[in-house]
C-alpha cells in the first residue's frame, strides 16, 4: 500500500525556513495536489518526499517504510518534472525504456511495460519517433510513460504541465485523471495553477510560507476556506473581502454602506469586534435577481465601474461609495469600497450604471481580522435573523 506520511517535516536553508512542521497523511490511491504561490514551499515538500532534499527535521514514511534517509532509487517513487528532459538522440521507445534497461530487465518485460505505458498515454504507433518530431503535449506524455513503466508505489509530479499552452494543459489534465483511475496508485502533484488543483484532486493541500493552511477536498477549500489566505487564493477571481465592525445587530462595513443583520453572540462575536467579511462574486446579485436568493441581505446601492466579459459570464466591478468612475486607479482606501460581481453573459448591465445589489447570506463568510482564521461560513440560520425579503413581505401586509 502506497500510503505517504509526513510528520513534522521541516526544511531550513540557513535562516530561511522553506517548510515548517509539515504534517500530511496521504492515503493509498489518493490524488493529492500541493498548491500555493511561488516560493511557498510546495516543491521543497515534494523534493523531500522524493529524497532529493534531506529534511532538517521530521520523518517521511512511504507504506510501512521510513524513507527519511533513503536515496530516491530505494523509495519506490517516480517523478515527472516541469522540464521534460528527454534524451534528444533517443527515440520514444528508448526514452521510455531507459530506466528499465539500466536495471537489466529482460527484453520481453521491457517490451511489455513500454507497450502498456504507450497505450495508457496514447502513444501507440509513435515509439520510433524522435523527440524533435513531436509536439509539446506528446513529449510530455513520453515523460509520463517513462515514469509509468517503473510501476512505482507513488507518482510525484512537479508542475508537469506548466510549459504547455492552455489547450494542451486542459487535454493533459484529462489524461492524468484517466491514468489515475486506471492505475489506482498514489499521485502527489505540485502546481500553482488552482484550476489544475480543483479539477484533478481528491484533496488539496494549500501551502503558504512553508506552512500547511488547509487540506481538504477542492469544494471544501472553495466553500469553507479555513482562513483568509485560502479564501483569497482558491477561486478565480478571488473572494471579495471587506473590513468592518460588529454592532449590536450584526456587522457593518468600514464605509457604512453594507449592513448584515444577525445575532453576533451566535458567532461568538461582540460589538466592537472587527472581523473581515467575505463573499464570492457569484454570490452577489442585482436586486432584479434577489427573488432567486433564498436568504438575501438588505439592498446595497452601487455604481458599476469596469466590466470584463469572459464569454460564459461577465465580471462587474462595483463601487459601493461615491467614487468617480473616471479615475484611472483606486487608492488603497477606495479599494475597500469595491465589490466584484459575476452576472450572466446576456445581462444588459453597463458601465457607470447605478444598481442595487444583494448578497446571499448563506454564502457570506467571516474571518478573524488578526489571525485570519474562519469564524463562520453562511449565516442564514442564525437565531433572530430576518431576511430582507421576509421583512419586505411583512411590510406589504
Amino acid at each position: 500500500m502506497a500510503r505517504v506520511n509526513l510528520e513534522g517535516v521541516t526544511k531550513r536553508y540557513g535562516d530561511v525556513t522553506a517548510v515548517d512542521d509539515m504534517n500530511l497523511d496521504i492515503e493509498h490511491g489518493e490524488f493529492i495536489t500541493l498548491v500555493g504561490p511561488s516560493g511557498c514551499g510546495k516543491s521543497t515538500t515534494m523534493e523531500t518526499i522524493a529524497g532529493l532534499t534531506k529534511p532538517t527535521g521530521g520523518t517521511v514514511t512511504i507504506g510501512d517504510l521510513d524513507v527519511t534517509t533513503l536515496p530516491p532509487k530505494d523509495r519506490g517513487i517516480a517523478m515527472v518534472f516541469q522540464n521534460i528532459a528527454l534524451f534528444p538522440h533517443m527515440d520514444v521507445y528508448d526514452n521510455i525504456s531507459f530506466g528499465l534497461r539500466l536495471r537489466n530487465y529482460s527484453k520481453e518485460e521491457i517490451d511489455r511495460r513500454v507497450e502498456d505505458a504507450a497505450d495508457k498515454v496514447q502513444l501507440v504507433g509513435m515509439l520510433d519517433r524522435m523527440p524533435d518530431e513531436m509536439s509539446g503535449g506528446q513529449r510530455q506524455r513520453v515523460a509520463i510513460a517513462r515514469a509509468i513503466v517503473r510501476e512505482p508505489d507513488v507518482f510525484l509530479m512537479d508542475e508537469p504541465l506548466a510549459n504547455l499552452d492552455a489547450k494542451l494543459r486542459v487535454h493533459m489534465r484529462t489524461v492524468l485523471q484517466r491514468l489515475h483511475k486506471e492505475m489506482d496508485t498514489t499521485i502527489i502533484y505540485v502546481t500553482h495553477d488552482q484550476a489544475e488543483a480543483m479539477t484533478m484532486s481528491d484533496r488539496i493541500a494549500v501551502i503558504d510560507a512553508g506552512e500547511l493552511q488547509q487540506i481538504a477536498p477542492p469544494l471544501t477549500c472553495y466553500n469553507e476556506p479555513a482562513n483568509l489566505f485560502v479564501a483569497g487564493f482558491i477561486g478565480s477571481p478571488s473572494m471579495n473581502t471587506l473590513a468592518g465592525e460588529v454592532t449590536d445587530t450584526g456587522w457593518v462595513s468600514q464605509n457604512g454602506n453594507i449592513q448584515i443583520d444577525f445575532d453576533p453572540a451566535e458567532l461568538g462575536l461582540s460589538p466592537g469586534d472587527r472581523p473581515t467579511m467575505g463573499v464570492r462574486p457569484e454570490d452577489v446579485y442585482t436586486s432584479e435577481k434577489a427573488d432567486t436568493v433564498t436568504h438575501p441581505t438588505q439592498s446595497l446601492p452601487a455604481t458599476t465601474d469596469v466590466l470584463e466579459p469572459m464569454g460564459d459570464e461577465i465580471f462587474v466591478y462595483l463601487l459601493t461609495d461615491d467614487i468617480g468612475a473616471e479615475k484611472m486607479a483606486l487608492s488603497e482606501a477606495e479599494q475597500e469600497n469595491q465589490l466584484l460581481m459575476s452576472v450572466s453573459p446576456d445581462s444588459t448591465i453597463e458601465e457607470d450604471q447605478r444598481v442595487d445589489v444583494v448578497l446571499d447570506r448563506s454564502k457570506i463568510h467571516f474571518f478573524d481580522a488578526k489571525s485570519g482564521e474562519a469564524i463562520a461560513h453562511g449565516i442564514e440560520d442564525l437565531a433572530g435573523v430576518e431576511s430582507a425579503s421576509t421583512a419586505e413581505a411583512e411590510g406589504d401586509d
